[in-house]
């Protein structure tokens, strides 16, 4: 349906969505493709067909049954990538279970608010992971787990947490090991799951993913089977997967990128999940790529921006790419050009959406015409609708920018035990709003243009960051930039700029002035610009640009004190 002068759109529904739980999916799934290779985790040396991968799910699953976990209790995972995160994802599945994302970076307070919000009795963790030791944090929040046997835990800190299952061999004191709970499963601990999978629904929770705000709390986004296996589902449809592909997987797991637009598209259309790494390296994806003949690569733009700029990039072969999923935080088009010419990645695709709508609700077609699929993020997905709205709730013109907002299939049930949080975020009509500024165009395509509290208003002119940062990504000595507002006395705010320059490059603050200067509005040209390595990120690429502000500002007052 194109839009007719409101910006306002529905996705195509002529494609009936799946009417089943994950689990029903995978049972379906492997009959049809028993010997399909379903899993290949290259870092931990696993390589299993799908009939081996529902083995070693109901193993896991049969195994939490026997620790007694019931439909509806919350088990955490906290872990970088790694076979016993997929294999968590689907035996909770299986047995009803709500599977919490707990983040890979979460510290002590953290890890305590979402264990406690969430009322998590179970957990399965790694040891550790480069500076989280996973394992002693969770000893100091709960002590009590040197003397307890396992699964008996009775901790003050954690008065829901019952049980903790630790990846790997060596032996502590409270704790389960993850291989020790896959044998645990009895014959009649395999008949309770057959009977538990006739009596899950769809429409049943399934997973809590708690969102990387940039202020207050973290918010647990409640998604259910018929959420996030629909939205795999519509992913793989996007990219026209089938089960001759194979996926390259080096987005994290803990997130919707990685486990619902990874793991549940691979699924659905029984293709091949391969997992390069535990966490993001560049070498590590294309070696892979090129080793397991990938035809399909997932990145964040940061990603894909390391890659490209990976010493000896040239000598690797990934002629075999055809497709994959840029998202995650807004894509450059100049990025998306280059990976589309030199990574042979010619069906890429833009999506766009948040953990809310589980995640996905917009994303180009692979035919779409270049300047498209370079810069917006497409059209509304099916079985969706979206407006775009203005400060008074009232639907906009097209071509004018407002707040985008979502309906149908993928909305959240909502956010975990916060009835408020929710209906600040979903309102009565069910429409779920972003928070991001967009404008729609003639034929339905979405530009992201900003978030609404993103934008700069200088001199009381509105800059949205995203214009800038695409106009800078056109200089060829810049490699990553991001553009923030920090206030200012004379014009409210000013605009500063983050640049990574391209090694070797002799860029200066000036020269990047004198670029913009005639090229684009003196109001939106960066007065401060600083050229620095990293920028802060969530774990899931999600640039923090708060921090950036809160940074910036520090060094400019102490600057000011210096120079006084």
């Amino acid at each position: 349906m194109t839009p007719q002068g409101s910006s306002y759109l529905k996705g195509s529904t002529h494609q009936p969505l799946l009417q089943e739980t994950i689990g029903q999916c995978l049972d379906r799934i492997v009959s049809q493709h028993p010997q399909q290779e379903a899993l290949v985790v290259r870092h931990q040396n696993i390589r299993w067909t799908y009939t081996q991968y529902l083995r070693e799910i109901n193993a896991l699953a049969t195994g939490l049954l026997n620790l007694g976990v019931k439909p509806g209790d919350r088990v955490g995972i906290w872990s970088p990538n790694r076979v016993e995160w997929c294999l968590t994802q689907f035996a909770t599945a299986k047995i009803g279970a709500i599977m919490v994302c707990i983040n890979p970076a979460y510290r002590l307070y953290e890890l305590e608010y979402a264990l406690n919000k969430v009322e998590c009795n179970l957990i399965i963790a790694a040891e550790s992971f480069k500076t989280s030791q996973y394992l002693k944090m969770l000893t100091e929040l709960a002590p009590e787990l040197n003397t307890c046997p396992p699964g008996q835990l009775h901790s003050a800190k954690l008065p829901h947490l019952k049980t903790v299952v630790r990846m790997g061999n060596e032996v502590t004191p409270g704790m389960y090991n993850f291989d020790q709970v896959s044998k645990l499963g009895t014959e009649s601990d395999y008949v309770k799951m057959q009977a538990i999978s006739q009596q899950l629904k769809p429409t049943d929770a399934i997973n809590i993913q708690f969102t990387s705000g940039t202020t207050g709390s973290p918010k647990g986004a409640t998604l259910t089977h018929f959420n996030i296996l629909n939205n795999g589902y519509q992913v793989g449809q996007g990219m026209h997967l089938t089960e001759q592909d194979r996926l390259c997987i080096p987005v994290p797991l803990y997130h919707c990128f990685g486990m619902v637009m990874g793991n549940l598209a691979c699924l659905t259309h029984g293709a091949t999940a391969v997992f390069p790494s535990d966490a993001f390296e560049p070498m590590a994806v294309l070696e892979t790529v090129q080793a397991e003949r990938c035809t399909a690569l997932h990145g964040v733009p940061t990603m894909f921006i390391a890659e490209l700029d990976t010493p000896d990039f040239d000598k690797y072969d990934l002629s075999t790419l055809r497709t994959g999923i840029m998202a995650g935080s807004p894509c450059p088009a100049e990025i998306m050009r280059k990976v589309i010419a030199k990574m042979h990645m010619k069906d890429v695709t833009i999506m766009y959406g948040q953990t809310e709508t589980s995640p996905v609700n917009h994303m180009t077609a692979i035919d779409d015409p270049l300047d498209k699929r370079c810069e917006t993020v497409g059209k509304v997905g099916p079985h969706q609708e979206i407006k775009v709205i203005d400060a008074e709730g009232n639907t906009v013109p097209l071509g004018e920018k407002g707040e985008l907002c979502c309906r149908g299939y993928s909305v959240m049930q909502g956010y975990w035990n916060d009835a408020e949080k929710t209906a600040e975020t979903i309102d009565a009509e069910q429409w779920l709003h972003s928070g991001d500024l967009a404008v729609m165009d003639q034929e339905g395509y979405v530009q992201i243009v900003g978030r609404i509290k993103d934008m700069i208003i200088r001199g009381g002119e509105n800059v949205y960051p995203r214009e800038v940062e695409e106009f800078l990504y056109t200089h060829p000595d810049i490699l990553d930039v991001q553009v923030f507002g920090i206030p200012d006395e004379k014009y409210g705010e000013e605009i500063c700029a983050w640049v990574k320059a391209r090694p070797g490059s002799n860029l200066t603050d000036q020269t990047i002035k004198d670029f913009c200067r005639e090229q684009i509005t003196h109001f939106k040209v960066p007065r401060h610009i600083r050229f620095v390595d990293d920028y802060p990120m969530t774990v899931t690429g999600k640039i923090q640009k708060f921090k950036m502000r809160e940074t910036m500002v520090e060094s400019l007052q102490a600057s000011a004190l210096e120079s006084a």
